[in-house]
């Protein structure tokens, strides 16, 4: 490895540390990552311990196998879920303890398997997550989801590339997209995380009660409740410590009515979930519902999707990303959400994000409905913005103005 290598991924765990996880003195800490990822492991659980954590423990996976359990195990032995693993994430929230998940999956890894099984077991591992999920989407402990290129991986994004060069490429991507590859990172973002909040702020001084999307097979109005806002990836936890929970982050978001969501939305790079993409797709919304999707390749596993509870139909939020960021710049389809979505304007299907409303924490379900808030074990971003992306924000007093065009902010 070279030494301009070695200096971004000591900067990219620094970063991972110190601004996405913001770890604390004395707190403590779990990773949960791939076993390809365990020299990185290493390296960031010597950057914990010199920040003064307290423990850092780990929690390493396998993709490999769990295409395994899909193929070879019973329909009811994929109903089986580690409910003594869910406790113990609970019992280390309630602890303050923070969640480092490194990601580094194969786009294409469940291509071949049956798509029934595979909502199955998604639906079955949402359900039973859904308790600690509201500590991730409330912000009440600081968490982190940041990526470890794997060779899988990058073949998906560089198959023009070997094995090899396509991994190194990758590396080198993701240094510049989470803005490691230059001195003083934590510096440039924080000054990158004040214009997002700058951007936030003023989508809230607007008081808007609708967005209007138009773009090539968009034609999108979506509603909000006066009670929510617009925020960054910039959350703070019950402790009061700020924490960036996605590295990288372009967006700005907030949540809807779920029922005040019409028209007809397309998507405008793949979606891999769950191991398994869909492409070329698109969906019509009817008071918030989706009423008729389609789409060119992933049928199935989004008509799974939509169908995993209630929920799962409407809308969970709502992100505003510029076209010309340094993620969409690259003009590289990652096939990875965590990326794809921040090259991009996206939407969520499922669970809404209580921090975006005033006050979200201390609402009872009650509450949170009557402002339209969407309840669902799932929470998935697809992105819809391009170059040809335009968005109109609608004021109390019916006045219209733009926010994006040419899928940049106006």
């Amino acid at each position: 490895m070279n030494a301009r290598y070695t200096d971004n991924l000591e900067r990219y765990a620094d970063l991972i540390v110190h601004v996405g996880l913001n770890l604390q003195k004395d707190q403590e800490l779990l990773i949960s990552a791939p076993i390809s990822a365990y020299e990185f492991v290493r390296h960031i659980t010597i950057k914990a311990y010199e920040a003064g954590a307290l423990h850092v423990m780990t929690d390493f996976y396998d993709e490999e196998l769990k295409k395994i359990r899909l193929e070879k195990s019973s329909e009811e032995g994929l109903k089986v879920f580690p409910h003594w693993k869910q406790k113990g994430y609970i019992e280390m929230a309630e602890n303050n303890v923070a969640l480092l998940n490194l990601i580094a999956p194969n786009p294409s890894l469940l291509r071949e398997v049956d798509p029934g099984r595979v909502a199955l077991l998604n639906k079955v591992s949402a359900e039973a997550s859904k308790e600690f999920s509201a500590y991730i989407g409330g912000g009440k402990i600081s968490w982190l989801i940041a990526a470890y290129p794997t060779e899988e991986w990058a073949e998906t994004v560089f198959p023009e590339l070997s094995k090899t060069d396509a991994a190194e490429k990758l590396w080198d991507t993701i240094f510049y997209t989470t803005r490691t590859d230059r001195e003083q990172t934590v510096e440039r973002w924080e000054q990158h995380i004040n214009e997002l909040n700058e951007k936030a702020s003023l989508l809230n001084d607007a008081q808007y009660t609708k967005l209007h999307y138009t773009g090539p097979g968009t034609n999108l109005t979506i509603g909000f409740h006066p009670q929510t806002k617009w925020i960054s990836a910039q959350f703070t936890n019950d402790k009061g410590i700020p924490f960036v929970p996605n590295l990288p982050t372009e967006e700005v978001f907030t949540i809807p009515d779920k029922t005040s969501v019409n028209g007809v939305v397309t998507s405008t790079k793949p979606l891999n979930y769950g191991g398994t993409l869909i492409k070329d797709f698109s969906m019509t919304f009817k008071d918030g519902k989706v009423v008729d999707f389609s789409a060119k390749e992933g049928y199935d596993t989004l008509k799974n999707l939509l169908n995993a509870d209630e929920g799962a139909s409407y809308l969970g939020e709502v992100a505003l990303v510029p076209h010309n960021s340094p993620i969409s710049n690259t003009n590289i389809i990652f096939n990875n959400t965590l990326f794809d979505e921040n090259a991009s304007c996206h939407i969520a299907l499922g669970r809404a994000l209580s921090v975006c409303v005033e006050n979200g924490k201390e609402l009872n379900p009650e509450e949170l409905n009557a402002i339209g808030f969407n309840e669902s074990a799932i929470h998935v971003d697809f992105m819809i913005g391009s170059g040809d992306l335009a968005i109109d924000g609608e004021k109390p007093d019916g006045t219209i103005h733009p926010i994006f065009r040419n899928g940049d902010w106006v």
